[in-house]
């Protein structure tokens, strides 16, 4: 790279953290957040239901029912394949349906859930199938009912699991939120891609690029440390 070339780039990384770049970034993640937040708490209280019938549904379940089983896990595995890109722009017309506008932050919101739910749906369905069958038969063997095997084997044993799996859809939940962003959602992803990309300024995609990262790490730290203190809680008791 020539003297040229490192002068503008080192220029660039400096207006990334400049005033002016930032009154056009800062706004954005609040609306950022609110989606984040909006669509974490749909994808976790929906993907748990999923995940758990899923488990509970299977033929070795605790409520074998193969026909229904086979039928939630095609429609899964049906979204899980369709690319991010494709549910939103098909989910826009389902958004002015039910709140009657196809933009904005709002809008993207049943978007981005149907994208991650079927996500979070299996991965809570793996962590609930690696608890341990042996507890789940001396459960059995000491005359414990299906529904408290449910809640105080299945999902305490699973909840290191599920706590860091649920870390893992957040974090995909971040990623939806910014390619949303280019379909009129708003948020980090719109400013990047409007004001960033569309106008040449690398300074506020570095700085877009700064604030999910942030967000990513931050997220991931939490994760960890709620799943480390839940293992740690389990060995003292």
């Amino acid at each position: 790279m020539n003297n040229g070339g490192l002068t503008k780039l080192l220029t660039t990384i400096k207006n990334a953290f400049s005033a002016s770049t930032w009154g056009i970034v800062t706004p954005s993640i609040s609306q950022t957040l609110y989606m984040v937040l909006l669509t974490t708490v749909l994808t976790g209280f929906f993907g748990l239901i999923l995940g758990i019938l899923l488990v509970l549904t299977d033929k070795d379940g605790l409520y074998p029912m193969p026909i229904f089983n086979s039928v939630v896990g095609a429609v899964i595995n049906a979204l899980r394949s369709m690319p991010s890109m494709i549910i939103i722009i098909l989910t826009l017309p389902l958004s002015r349906l039910i709140i009657g506008i196809s933009y904005g932050p709002k809008a993207c919101i049943i978007a981005l859930a149907i994208t991650c739910i079927p996500m979070f749906a299996r991965l809570v369905e793996s962590s609930i199938v690696e608890v341990s069958k042996g507890k789940l038969e001396a459960a059995k063997a000491m005359g414990a009912r299906n529904r408290e095997i449910v809640f105080k084997i299945m999902l305490p044993e699973a909840l290191p699991a599920l706590v860091r799996n649920f870390t893992i859809a957040i974090i995909a939940i971040i990623s939806t939120t910014a390619l949303a962003g280019s379909f009129g959602a708003g948020g980090l992803g719109d400013v990047a891609v409007r004001f960033g990309y569309n106008r040449f300024r690398a300074d506020i995609l570095i700085a877009s690029v700064l604030v999910l990262i942030v967000l990513v790490n931050a997220v991931q730290f939490l994760g960890e440390r709620v799943a480390r203190y839940i293992l740690k809680r389990r060995h003292l008791i």
